[in-house]
């Protein structure tokens, strides 16, 4: 506790509550006795003085009062005070009764000690503190236009939180003028002499009783809501207001004086927000711990969280396995910064090299394989369909049979919600790559071998050669931004939300039984229409869609479909111990018929025989329905930028 008086502001504190407790005595003595404190206790006033303010500065000394600050003077500090003078009270009693036996004392003396020295601890401290608060509101409400008028969304704790630390904040450059409930339990309330006006839809009426129009929209809630957030963004735009959001709460420093409370734009991720799934975190770990792991695709964007989350649980040894040589360089960098003692491999490799593939299962020895690695640009694979054939579909083929041969424990086959009822080669080459592991798992697990795992998912929010780097770069640019379709809807998730769920899929699915053969189909929320993800982008960039930036409508590219779906008819939906997953019951044929299918795609595919590799892909996956354009053998001399990011090896997103 020494240690804490060489900061001048605690010898002031320390200094200011011996005085109090010196003067607590006999102002208590006198509240109780009047003028006889002089003719029946003048002795026992300075002795009990004395005593009782030496027995407060040793407590003092020992407690914790000088490590809060007064300006955040709370109900721990008011706890503190509040030992810290029963302890004083407690021990001078007996030590006054050994010295004068208490001789003259009045017996309540004690209780009135104890209610006058706890005021004149606690009041300079919470006077202060309202001083502060006060002087800080004063300002604020002295000169609110040299202020950003601002309208809070949410009247819950964060609301509360927020509004605290910007009344902390001298020099805040933000004035709240009203806060907006969710549900309008609250309205007619206020918080922190701030008014809850109204509901997110009565924003309108909200507006008319602002005393200042306010610029901004700001939202508190700590866990973004995506509906939430895209209502808001829908009213703000009707009303010419920008959306950003309150800091989290592990943004909030605090404590420091010096700190400035500052919000935060609105992240095209909190669009999608949605409660966090309960992960069995420690199974995830205990997955992977000390085991050898391979991740094929591993420079891309699902493959580098793989290698980035598997990292962090102490794998034995981690084996990168890409096509790209600058992605595999980067991931493998990446991965000596972070993990510098983490042994590990980077082999460069393309699925479709059966030797390479099974060279390397032999060599490196894994035990856990997660297959990321595939073509996934649906225009792309759609204009070279012998390419993702033999990437998606031969590809996941060799990967699966080399880790049935070199003894792998678990082979996580990623694959994509287009693989139902498919309208381009992308998703019925990843349908036949399911289709093959759904075979080949219970024929592989009744041997005591390699378990099969599928995990189905759709878009990864700002994915290589997705939409949203694409908007981002229209917006640097100026504009427009291109939409296939008004009605064009996709399903999003985070990389790290999809990744999380890879890992506890690979868990449920290596230790029940009864998920042999299915497909883990992970929770994608609400399908978000791209045209309202493209008007709330311009709209995070602080410009107005159709004003500022033009929204062009291209029509559909070849193989595109409006709508995606995450189930197919004849895949029964079955619940999982995992919350924000189920399984879909298997679509299996035979193992045999299956690779006698594979060996003649293989052969036609090597031979550059377009329409026959169409047509035995019609035959595995009857849904199929190609493009007509897709069946003429069209060669087109260039690709446009945009779509240009399509190595093999890259793990599947949209």
């Amino acid at each position: 506790m020494l240690g804490l008086l060489k900061h001048n502001r605690a010898r002031i504190a320390f200094t200011h509550d011996v005085i109090m407790a010196a003067l607590s005595f006999p102002l208590s003595l006198y509240l109780r006795m009047g003028d006889g404190i002089f003719i029946f206790a003048g002795s026992y006033l300075l002795r009990g003085t004395i005593i009782f303010t030496l027995i407060a500065a040793v407590v003092f000394l020992t407690s914790r009062l000088y490590k809060g600050i007064w300006r955040y003077a709370s109900i721990d500090d008011l706890v503190a005070m509040t030992k810290a003078v029963t302890l004083i009270v407690l021990i001078f009693l007996p030590l006054m009764f050994i010295v004068g036996r208490l001789e003259s004392v009045p017996r309540s003396l004690p209780l009135i000690n104890w209610f006058v020295l706890l005021a004149m601890l606690g009041g300079p401290r919470f006077l202060y503190r309202v001083m502060k608060d006060r002087g800080i509101r004063k300002g604020l409400l002295k000169s609110p236009t040299k202020q950003v008028p601002i309208l809070l969304v949410g009247a819950g704790d964060g609301a509360e939180l927020f509004l605290r630390e910007l009344r902390r904040d001298a020099n805040t450059p933000y004035y709240p003028v009203g806060i907006l409930d969710e549900t309008g339990g609250r309205v007619g309330r206020e918080i922190h002499n701030v008014p809850v006006l109204g509901t997110v839809e009565d924003i309108q009426d909200v507006l008319k009783k602002c005393t200042l129009a306010p610029q901004k929209l700001v939202i508190t809630k700590e866990n973004l809501d995506g509906a939430l957030v895209r209502r808001v963004m829908e009213k703000a735009e009707a009303h010419g207001l920008t959306v950003s959001r309150a800091p989290k709460l592990t943004e909030l420093r605090g404590g420091l004086e010096s700190d400035r409370l500052e919000i935060k734009p609105v992240a095209v991720e909190d669009l999608l927000g949605r409660p966090q799934q309960p992960l069995d975190r420690e199974a995830m770990k205990a997955l992977v711990r000390g085991r050898r792991v391979l991740i094929t695709g591993a420079g891309g964007t699902i493959g580098s969280e793989l290698v980035n989350q598997i990292a962090d649980s102490h794998p034995s040894h981690l084996f990168l396995f890409d096509a790209s040589e600058y992605q595999l360089y980067q991931i493998d960098m990446a991965m000596a910064e972070k993990h510098p003692d983490l042994p590990r491999e980077a082999v460069l490799g393309d699925v479709r090299d059966k030797m390479r593939v099974q060279d390397t299962m032999q060599r490196l020895h894994p035990q856990l394989v997660f297959h990321a690695a595939a073509l996934k640009h649906v225009p792309m694979v759609e204009a070279n369909p012998l390419e993702g054939v033999q990437t998606n579909a031969l590809g996941s083929r060799i990967v699966a049979d080399a880790c049935r041969a070199a003894g792998v424990d678990c082979m996580v086959q990623i694959s994509t919600d287009k693989v139902v009822n498919p309208t381009n080669v992308m998703g019925a080459t990843k349908r036949v790559a399911e289709s093959y592991i759904q075979a080949l798992d219970p024929v592989s697990r009744a041997e005591g071998g390699t378990r099969y795992v599928v995990v189905r998912f759709g878009n990864v929010l700002g994915s290589t050669g997705s939409v949203v780097p694409l908007f981002r770069r229209q917006l640097q640019a100026g504009g427009p931004l291109t939409v296939t379709h008004p009605e064009v809807t996709r399903y999003f998730m985070t990389v790290r939300e999809a990744v999380e769920l890879v890992l506890q899929a690979a868990v449920v699915g290596t230790e029940d039984a009864d998920a042999a053969g299915r497909i883990f189909v992970l929770d994608m929320g609400q399908p978000i229409k791209v045209l309202d993800l493209a008007r709330q982008m311009i709209q995070l960039a602080g410009l107005q869609p159709d004003k500022d930036i033009q929204i062009k409508f291209t029509g559909l590219r070849p193989g595109e479909k409006l709508y995606e779906e995450l189930l197919h008819g004849g895949e029964a939906e079955l619940p999982t111990r995992a919350p924000g997953m189920t399984l879909a019951a298997p679509r299996t044929g035979n193992l045999k018929d299956l690779q006698s299918a594979l060996d003649a795609l293989e052969k036609a595919a090597r031979a550059g025989q377009r329409d026959t590799v169409l047509r035995i892909m019609t035959d595995l996956v009857p849904e199929y329905t190609p493009d007509p354009g897709t069946m003429a053998p069209v060669a087109p001399d260039h690709v446009t930028a945009e779509h240009a990011n399509s190595e093999s090896g890259r793990p599947q997103t949209d």
